[in-house]
C-alpha cells in the first residue's frame, strides 16, 4: 500500500513538473539562407512561455562564431519572448548552430538550430515570377519528375518573392510521403526572394508510370489550405530493365507509333477533337501497354488493344475537350509504359487551339 502511494504522488509530481514548465517555438530551425561572407546575421527565435513563470538560466551556442542574447528577466505564464542568435559568417560554406537554452522549465535544455550557407556573392534569380501564390510570386506553380528510375531522389525548386508588404515564412504543406520540402530562408521579408527546394524518394512511389498530386505554399506555418496557393505536382517513375540479358534485349519487343505528337487542329465552334495515332510492335516477343495516363485534365483515350504479338498493330483515340483544357496547368499529353527495355515510357503530345 505504502509503495502504490509513493508511486501516485511520483506520477502527480511528474504531471505536475510536465503541465507547469513548457517553451514552445514558432520555428525551432531558422534558414538564413545565403549570407554574404563575413557578413554577420542574426536568428530571432520567437518562443512562448506556456507554463508557470520561466527564468532563463543561460542560452550556449555550439561554437564561438555565435552568440546569443535572451531575456534576462522572468517570463510570465503565456508571455512571448524572443532569443536571438548572431553567426559571424567567417567561414564560407554550409553552417548549422545548435542553441540550447537552460531555464527551470526543465533538466534538459530546449534545443533550437541556425542554419544557411555563407557565400562569397549573391546570386540573383534571373527568370520571370509569373504566378501569384497566397501574398508571394513565384516562377512555377507545376513541377514534373520525369524519367524517374527506382532509388532515384530527384529535386526540383520554386523561387519566390515576396510580392506584399509583410514579412512571410512560407511552407509547403500536405505533402505526400514520398515527398520532403524545406523553404530558405525560413523569413522572406518584403521585396525579398527564397528558394523552395522539393524532393521525391521514389521507392515510396507505389506504381509505375505517372503519379499525381498537390502541395500547397502556406504563408506561414498553419495556415489554411486553398486553390490560389496549389502547386501540382507530377512523378513518372519508369521500370527497370538494367538486369536484362543481351539475348533478351534482343528478343525484346520494339514499340513504334505513327506520331508521338497529334495535331489536332483547331476547336473553332466545337466542344471537343478527336484523333488516332496508331501503334505497331516491331520487336520479336509480345508488347504490354501497362498504362496509359493522362498529365491534364480535358483528354480521353481509348485503345483497342493493349498486347500486341510481333507484327500486331493497335489503334488510340485520342479525345480533347475544349471546356476543361482551358483550365488546365499543363500541356496536354498522354503517357504510356511499355515493356520495350529501349522505350519503357512514350509520351505523346497533343496540339489543338
Amino acid at each position: 500500500m505504502k509503495r502504490k502511494i509513493v508511486l501516485t504522488a511520483l506520477v502527480a509530481a511528474f504531471a505536475l513538473d510536465m503541465a507547469a514548465q513548457r517553451i514552445s517555438a514558432k520555428h525551432e530551425v531558422i534558414d538564413c539562407g545565403s549570407v554574404l561572407y563575413e557578413q554577420p546575421v542574426t536568428a530571432k527565435f520567437e518562443l512562448r512561455n506556456k507554463g508557470n513563470e520561466l527564468i532563463i538560466d543561460t542560452v550556449r551556442t555550439s561554437c564561438g562564431c555565435a552568440t546569443a542574447s535572451y531575456p534576462r528577466t522572468s517570463i510570465m505564464k503565456g508571455d512571448n519572448f524572443t532569443v536571438e542568435v548572431t553567426y559571424d559568417a567567417r567561414q564560407l560554406g554550409h553552417f548549422e548552430k545548435e542553441v540550447a537554452v537552460y531555464s527551470n522549465a526543465s533538466d534538459k535544455p530546449f534545443y533550437l538550430k541556425m542554419k544557411g550557407v555563407v557565400v562569397d556573392k549573391l546570386i540573383d534569380f534571373t527568370g520571370k515570377y509569373d504566378y501569384t501564390i497566397g501574398s508571394v510570386r513565384t516562377d512555377n506553380n507545376n513541377i514534373e519528375f520525369d524519367d524517374v528510375n527506382v532509388g532515384d531522389m530527384p529535386i526540383q525548386k520554386i523561387h519566390i518573392i515576396n510580392s506584399g508588404s509583410e514579412s512571410v515564412s512560407p511552407v509547403v504543406m500536405h505533402l505526400p510521403d514520398y515527398l520532403t520540402a524545406s523553404v530558405s530562408p525560413t523569413t522572406i521579408a518584403p521585396g525579398h526572394t527564397g528558394v523552395a527546394t522539393i524532393t521525391l524518394n521514389s521507392l515510396k512511389l507505389r506504381d509505375y508510370g505517372l503519379t499525381q498530386s498537390s502541395v500547397y505554399l502556406g504563408m506561414y506555418p498553419g495556415d489554411k489550405v486553398s486553390a490560389d496557393k496549389e502547386i501540382s505536382v507530377s512523378a513518372v517513375l519508369l521500370p527497370g530493365f538494367r538486369n536484362m540479358s543481351e539475348t533478351q534485349k534482343h528478343n525484346a519487343p520494339v514499340i513504334k507509333l505513327s506520331s508521338e505528337t497529334l495535331d489536332l487542329g483547331t476547336f473553332g465552334d466545337k466542344d471537343d477533337k478527336s484523333g488516332t495515332i496508331i501503334i505497331e510492335n516491331n520487336g520479336k516477343s509480345r508488347l504490354d501497354i501497362r498504362s496509359m495516363q493522362m498529365f491534364t485534365t480535358g483528354l480521353k483515350v481509348k485503345l483497342n488493344k493493349s498486347k500486341l504479338r510481333p507484327g500486331e498493330s493497335a489503334k488510340l483515340k485520342i479525345t480533347a475537350y475544349k471546356k476543361q483544357l482551358k483550365s488546365a496547368r499543363s500541356k496536354p499529353r498522354v503517357l504510356m509504359i511499355t515493356n520495350d527495355p529501349a522505350k519503357p515510357k512514350v509520351v505523346i503530345h497533343v496540339k489543338v487551339k
